[in-house]
């Protein structure tokens, strides 16, 4: 079977270029790529096992290694059963152009998410809608198929609706319904935080939100569109990519702080839960905790034996790596039984009115094929559970509170737990962050002021200062206050009078500050630094007088520099 090999057009060209926010008019594919790297369509082939059969657009460019994991990713594994329609979720390294710069769009795009939101560069999301019916025609007795959605961006609510309405439609009319689709995606505006699009599919309007780094946390998209007047929608997604938090945690909700003292810490996790769907969905609820922290650390919605990383993941040789991954096959339970955190979730079983919570365990007895659901760990949390709050969700369902208003209740508390955590970090600082200095710190203005949840906060703050989610903070914080640092530069630059400082200057000494400017200029516009238009125009305007007061020899030099 021929797989879609890499034209390496002008859409993935342009891609490998940094330009600025206004680069000319877009290319074919652009906009389908500001969304979406491509749609695939995996099939079971008798010969082959799990292959792609279809590839869109045609000159997408993937290694062998992507399309293998992306063929054993798309399928659940043998153990789950899925009859009828499934949809989960994977993530994979991008095995080419690891560090590859963005176009100027990408860049403001980034620029204006929130962290949590920002296109990945090095992974690639799979969105996957997997149908297994019964089918006399065919030779195995079942249609087995699954359609893709790869894209950069974690909108797992937004991806899923769509699959939702195009995924149906393909498998009965196949190629044309997608290359269809392609053709109206390509349509769409850019995703722009802050903005409320309205995105034409199959004769339907989906009306999203994207969220914007300037929102203010806790706030529902819904009541941060500021009632834009758009056409009206007969499909409104109210987020793109917050999950359903109480019906990922059901059965887990007693131990939801423990749960998020994991995440934090960045600690080697396994879900191993009956399909991909609940396992996928819990591995980014997880991830999802800690927001507005991003998770730095690597994370998988669903793993197989097949998977890229196999290996890596599951040598003895050193200590687990800070990754969690969700699994479905029960061979995995004996392949990590080394690893410090196992939760195994089966399906949500009632006690009555109120969803059965599985208990702790220890690690010791997790031996057998047919272990029991528990959290085997003998990890013992920092802080004290909070018993009002589970007390409050607990009620709820008895009370047939909808899940909408219980998943909300649990994002409140993880984000109001997770600010009140980071809250005594986020002062700017341009001297070294000393660890002890700030460690003195808390006792006068630390998470207690913030938060009623008592236990070891000092404890938890030296786990996470060797956590990834530590490090990766930490550099987000240093790379802001270096734009801010620029900015104030550039700022002070356009007032002051460089050309009576160049009056008292040598040749030599002009020509570097030239150079210099023409630089920090550059990076202004590749980083889409918040500055005024006119700022950047005035300093430019200096540089050119400043140029034309120089000998015709330096300014030739200057001009093909």
């Amino acid at each position: 079977m021929e797989l879609a090999e890499a034209g390496g057009r002008a859409r993935t060209v342009k891609r490998f270029t940094v330009s600025g926010p206004n680069s000319g008019p877009a290319l074919p594919w652009d906009r389908f790529s500001a969304w979406l790297e491509c749609i695939c369509v995996v099939t079971f082939d008798l010969e082959l096992g799990q292959a792609i059969e279809l590839v869109y657009p045609h000159d997408v460019r993937l290694t062998e290694k992507e399309k293998t994991s992306i063929c054993y990713l798309s399928f659940p594994d043998s153990y789950s059963g899925c009859l009828g329609d499934t949809q989960f979720s994977f993530r994979i390294r991008q095995t080419m152009g690891h560090k590859l710069s963005m176009n100027g769009d990408e860049e403001m795009y980034n620029r204006d998410a929130p962290v949590v939101l920002q296109r990945d560069r090095a992974h690639y999301y799979g969105f996957v809608y997997f149908r297994q019916v019964k089918d006399c025609t065919v030779k195995r007795g079942y249609f087995q198929k699954s359609l893709v959605l790869i894209s950069r961006l974690p909108f797992v609510n937004l991806f899923h609706s769509l699959l939702q309405l195009i995924a149906p439609e393909y498998f009965e009319k196949l190629e044309p319904c997608l290359e269809a689709v392609c053709n109206e995606v390509d349509q769409w505006p850019s995703p722009l935080p802050g903005k409320t699009l309205s995105l034409p599919i199959m004769g339907v309007v989906i009306q999203v939100r994207i969220p914007s780094k300037k929102d203010k946390l806790g706030m529902s998209p819904l009541k941060q569109s500021n009632q834009e007047n758009l056409l009206p929608a007969p499909l409104v997604i109210p987020t793109v990519h917050e999950l359903d938090l109480f019906g990922c945690f059901q059965s887990i909700l007693i131990h939801i702080q423990m749960l998020w003292e994991l995440t934090l810490l960045g600690e080697p996790v396994i879900i191993m839960a009956v399909s991909p769907k609940i396992s996928s969905d819990l591995v980014l609820a997880l991830t999802s905790c800690i927001e507005p922290l991003r998770y730095c650390c690597d994370y998988r919605p669903y793993f197989t034996i097949h998977d890229a990383e196999f290996k890596e993941y599951t040598t003895r040789t050193q200590a687990p790596p800070n990754v969690i991954l969700g699994v479905t096959n029960p061979f995995f339970i004996k392949t990590f039984q080394h690893w410090p955190h196992i939760i195994r979730i089966g399906d949500v079983k009632m006690s009555g009115d109120l969803p059965k919570q599985i208990k702790v365990k220890k690690l010791m007895k997790l031996r057998t094929l047919d272990t029991k659901p528990g959290i085997y760990t003998s990890y013992k949390t920092f802080l004290h559970k909070d018993k009002a709050l589970i007390k409050r969700l607990l009620k709820g369902i008895q009370r047939k509170r909808s899940p909408e208003v219980q998943s909300v209740i649990v994002r409140r508390h993880f984000l109001e737990l997770t600010q009140s955590f980071i809250i005594p970090l986020n002062p700017p600082q341009i001297h070294p962050f000393i660890k002890e200095e700030f460690m003195k710190t808390l006792e006068y203005a630390g998470p207690q002021l913030t938060s009623v949840q008592k236990g070891d906060w000092v404890g938890l703050y030296r786990r996470f200062f060797k956590s990834p989610n530590f490090d990766g903070w930490f550099r987000m914080r240093y790379q802001e206050m270096c734009k801010k640092l620029e900015i104030l530069h550039l700022e002070v630059l356009c007032e002051a009078d460089l050309l009576m400082w160049v009056q008292e200057k040598s040749e030599v000494e002009v020509v570097d500050l030239v150079l210099k400017l023409r630089e920090k200029l550059i990076k202004a516009r590749v980083h889409q630094l918040s500055l005024r238009a006119d700022l950047l125009e005035k300093l430019e305007l200096y540089l050119e007088t400043v140029i034309c007061s120089l000998p015709d020899d330096l300014q030739v030099m200057l001009q093909q520099h």
